[in-house]
């Protein structure tokens, strides 16, 4: 009879057990993230990232997504973040102001890669995730994953075909860009991104030097500009996964590594986009035509990017070693040749 009831007892506990389910959907984990990204650019982005991680979620967690300056402005996403007002965010260091030793490499840092498979490798393999791991654990923020964009390129109304053609130009860019192109007479402008494709229709703005054609064409902003220029500032915008240190350590494991799978298929997707979206649109878009400035000409901006990394690299440690990082790999595509680098 001792057995029988001990049988019994543990029999009737599955039930009990089985009625956990409803349990976790009750207490499903809700985050809020924002992108630097409007809606129209999402939806290549980041829209297909937090689909997939929801679906696979399922009622445990689920994110709701916001777009550019939805719940707070750009600029003020670390602060919203480190707060906890926002749980995640997609954006780059630079645009979203992070107080961060960093922060200056995040976006477009000057001739830092020549192509977007540049930078998942410098993360990966020369150890810039490490550095930005301590960077920004030092200020409750958790880097999750970065990840190459675009490369960055002026749209503008007016041809370029020269350096002096830069001079007076009121570009719309991120603030690294723009400090660096000041020095041709590019003169930087921050507004809302929502509101770039009306300031290029009155005037506001001369152009923009904020990505690669197809974010033009996907945004509008091809529809505004009439000239694309064919020599870049850079050939990938760096951006990251960030979340909010405390909403991190809570998820359990497997949802943790849920999110960095969907990051990286996001990084992934960007990858082919991106790379098919710049060649195809160049050759066959029909709103914007090509300029180029001489390569002779050009050069003495790569000529410059180079002292501006000096001069980087003098402000702190650790900027000095993200530089160091950058030459040694630059050096050796260099010497590694075709295909790595041309000319």
């Amino acid at each position: 009879m001792t057995t029988r009831r001990k049988f019994l007892t543990a029999a009737a506990a599955v039930p009990a057990a089985g009625l956990a389910a409803p349990a976790i959907a009750q207490n499903k984990i809700t985050w809020r993230m924002q992108t630097y990204a409007g809606a129209a650019l999402a939806a290549e982005v980041i829209d297909p990232a937090i689909r997939m991680f929801n679906t696979i979620a399922g009622d445990r967690m689920e994110i709701e997504l916001f777009y550019a300056d939805q719940l707070v402005p750009t600029g003020e996403l670390f602060q919203a973040l480190q707060r906890g007002t926002i749980d995640a965010v997609q954006s780059d260091d630079d645009s979203m102001a992070s107080p961060t030793e960093v922060t200056v490499f995040g976006g477009y840092f000057p001739f830092a890669s020549r192509y977007s498979l540049d930078v998942p490798v410098l993360f990966n393999r020369y150890g810039l995730n490490e550095i930005w791991d301590e960077e920004y654990s030092k200020v409750g923020v958790k880097h999750v994953s970065a990840g190459a964009w675009d490369p960055c390129h002026f749209a503008t109304k007016d041809p370029i075909r020269s350096l002096a053609d830069l001079e007076g130009k009121r570009v719309f860019t991120f603030p690294t860009a723009g400090r660096f192109m000041s020095q041709f007479g590019v003169v930087p402008v921050s507004i809302p991104w929502e509101d770039v494709e009306v300031a290029l229709q009155t005037g506001e703005l001369d152009g923009i030097a904020w990505s690669g054609i197809t974010e033009d064409y996907t945004v509008g902003w091809a529809d505004v500009t009439n000239y694309f220029l064919t020599n870049n500032i850079s050939g990938a915008w760096i951006g990251h996964f960030f979340a909010n240190m405390e909403r991190w350590n809570e998820l359990p494991e497997d949802l943790q590594t849920l999110f960095r799978v969907c990051c990286e298929q996001s990084h992934y997707y960007r990858q082919h986009w991106y790379w098919g979206g710049e060649a195809d649109l160049r050759v066959n878009g029909p709103k914007m035509e090509l300029t180029s400035i001489p390569d002779e000409e050009w050069a003495t901006v790569e000529a410059k990017a180079r002292e501006f990394w000096d001069e980087i690299a003098q402000e702190s440690e650790t900027k000095a070693r993200v530089v160091q990082i950058f030459k040694d790999y630059n050096a050796l595509m260099e010497s590694a040749g075709r295909p790595y680098r041309y000319g």
